[in-house]
């Protein structure tokens, strides 16, 4: 008896210096998402960088990060999982210190390019040791864990790199990933147990080039569709023929090789292919959303940076209570049922969103921001449980593979897509506002128009320049609700995918 609770306690030892260095690897990619994006203006002045090179520092993350994703399956079946988690943390943290030592733009690209071809394993992989390390019945408290590096990391990013920014240098953006890396490094070194190889395993070259070309065309489009007016202009075009003529032909191939990249038995799993169409969803809202708000709150509310990460900041803090939450209550009550409930607080909290004035209070703001990041993490927890729960565990490297990679491409469209609304909506308010305004009408009925009467002087240069500066900010204000209320429509939308999900057959949890 003394003998098998020594050997219990040191399996639990064991499970939790995993978790915690599996942890450590997810929240360093993770950050890496957003953590970049308050940097960029700052990266330009010191790279001399035009505006549309300082672009590619995300975009070549994002695109190769992407690619190679899908590999991550086959890659752990063929080398093991250990020694894939090892080269992945290793090449990110040196890629990493390389990306802060850059001396001009070319540097830049090319290491962030590498450092996203080192992160994208990170989180499938991390995913994939976490339901393996625990029993099935645990697997909603280590989704729980998982989930907080996933979710609170692209949340908490835009604060830490605004922070870092502004009282040290753009590049502790990256060089924050140093001592996160060697710490992850030299526990799973020391804690992770290796999986069998397959070393005879083949590689379908065909497929992966198929699929690379449809992720690799399609981030192209949606990444530069904005800047060249989308499908006004060629490249777009070109782009989108290639995406969906190379996505084509990969589901043919796949149907038809003996040995296809990405294995067929994966979509017949009901709760798998289900929860694929889910997580695209959670990715729109929850990165469309924080694509909004950041510039919503610096240049409508005219917040500084750091006020403006500190306003956002308690969004996470909602997910994580909402995740610890969901831990405890997954093996009590039908994860549907909490899946349903978080999609419905968000839902709520896009519809006050709706409602956002140019005066709408900080209370308010992380108020919502709670109550949203309290939603999304009753979301995503029992999904990531749910979605896996009736699968094969031989086929879990490669689902956890395609779920981070639909989680990603529905960020990416989710953003794009709002972020052209915006800018669409903007000059298309913009305009029909304008010819409301006259000598007699709307600017003496401005808010301004009583404090400085001058000030909308339309006789004046000055006055007319201001005048029309009120009328872009009121008309973006329009359209960022424009977009909440989108979002709030998606969220609503995804409400009866829940029923395509199977819940699993209940455990009792061990005491």
């Amino acid at each position: 008896m003394v003998r098998d609770a020594d050997t219990e306690s040191s399996r639990e030892f064991q499970r939790g210096a995993v978790t915690v260095c599996v942890m450590l690897a997810t929240i360093m990619q993770a950050l890496d998402t957003t953590i970049a994006n308050v940097a960029l203006p700052y990266m330009q002045g010191s790279l001399s960088a035009t505006q549309d090179q300082i672009n590619w520092v995300l975009t070549s993350y994002m695109i190769a990060a992407a690619i190679t994703t899908p590999p991550t399956g086959w890659l752990t079946t063929r080398f093991g999982r250990k020694r894939l988690f090892l080269v992945s943390v290793a090449g990110f943290t040196v890629v990493s210190v390389m990306c802060g030592l850059a001396q001009n733009i070319e540097q830049m690209v090319i290491f962030r390019l590498l450092q996203g071809v080192f992160g994208a394993p990170l989180v499938p992989l991390s995913q994939a040791v976490l339901l393996d390390a625990y029993p099935r019945e645990r697997h909603g408290s280590a989704m729980a864990i998982w989930g907080v590096g996933v979710m609170v990391g692209p949340i908490l990013g835009p604060f830490l790199g605004g922070y870092l920014t502004e009282y040290y240098d753009w590049r502790w953006v990256f060089y924050v990933n140093l001592p996160i890396g060697l710490l992850a490094l030299l526990g799973l070194m020391a804690f992770l147990s290796e999986t069998d190889r397959n070393q005879g395993l083949r590689f379908d070259w065909f497929g992966f080039f198929l699929l690379s070309m449809a992720i690799g065309a399609l981030q192209m489009m949606l990444d530069r569709g904005e800047q060249l007016d989308w499908f006004n202009s060629n490249e777009i075009l070109v782009e989108a023929v290639l995406s969906g003529l190379a996505a084509w032909m990969f589901v043919v191939h796949s149907a038809t090789a003996e040995h296809p990249f990405i294995d067929p038995r994966l979509f017949l799993d009901r709760n798998l292919s289900a929860g694929l169409i889910l997580i695209t969803t959670i990715g729109m809202i929850l990165f469309a959303t924080l694509a909004l708000l950041t510039p919503f709150i610096e240049n409508v509310l005219d917040y500084p940076v750091m006020t403006a990460g500190t306003v956002l900041a308690p969004r996470g803090i909602g997910t994580m209570v909402a995740m610890m939450m969901v831990g405890r209550m997954i093996n009590r009550v039908d994860s549907r049922l909490i899946i349903l409930f978080g999609l419905g607080l968000t839902a709520a909290s896009l519809y006050q969103m709706t409602g956002f004035s140019g005066d709408v209070s900080e209370a308010t703001l992380i108020s919502n921001g709670v109550i949203q990041g309290f939603g999304l993490g009753f979301v995503f927890v029992p999904l990531s449980a749910i979605t896996f729960a009736t699968l094969s565990p031989a086929l879990r490297p490669q689902a956890t593979g395609l779920f981070s990679l639909m989680r990603n491409i529905g960020s990416s469209i989710g953003i794009s897509y709002v972020i052209f609304l915006l800018s669409h909506n903007t000059r298309l308010l913009h305009a029909q506002i304008t010819e409301s305004v006259t000598l007699f009408g709307l600017p003496g009925r401005m808010p301004a128009a009583s404090a400085a009467p001058a000030w909308w002087d339309q006789s004046l240069l000055g006055g007319r320049a201001a005048l029309d500066a009120e009328i872009t900010r009121q008309a973006a204000i329009i359209a960022y609700l424009d977009d909440f209320k989108l979002l709030m429509i998606i969220a609503v939308l995804s409400m009866p995918l829940v029923l395509l999900l199977q819940q699993s057959r209940p455990v009792a949890a061990k005491t």
